[in-house]
């Protein structure tokens, strides 16, 4: 009888909080914030349970600018225009910024190329992650 060895447990790679800049993306950070905007509208038109015709006749935006935003098509948007959807819905947007050097985002994403020409790492021990503050 073999004994069975037990598998390594996977790589835990922390990420920075914006999957955009993780996966190498030049805006990062505008894209991350027209994913919150539009987020924010879906959310809105879920709670009070408006369609893209109901949204539509509420704020003046076409139906379609509504269905582009619940399909994640956010290609035409600008953020100043998610702000105003977002306005005409009866929302306001209120943000804090914080600027940081950009080599503390530097992208925790490895190809499986570099993973497999890099020596072998001790085992990495899981810690609590924090909850994000609201």
């Amino acid at each position: 009888m073999s004994a069975k060895s037990k598998p390594e447990p996977p790589e835990v790679i922390h990420g920075s909080g914006n999957i955009y800049r993780d996966f190498g993306y030049e805006n990062a950070d505008a894209l991350l914030l027209k994913d919150l905007l539009a987020a924010e509208i879906l959310k809105k038109l879920d709670r009070e349970g408006l369609t893209v015709r109901q949204a539509q006749e509420r704020t003046g935006i076409a139906a379609a600018d509504f269905s582009r935003i619940r399909s994640c098509d956010l290609k035409r948007f600008t953020m100043d225009r998610l702000m105003g959807i977002v306005n005409k819905l009866g929302s306001r947007v209120e943000m804090s910024l914080k600027f940081k050097p950009e080599a503390k985002y530097a992208t925790g994403v490895r190809s499986t190329m570099q993973m497999a020409a890099e020596p072998k790492a001790a085992p990495y021990k899981a810690t609590k992650s924090r909850k994000a503050k609201p």
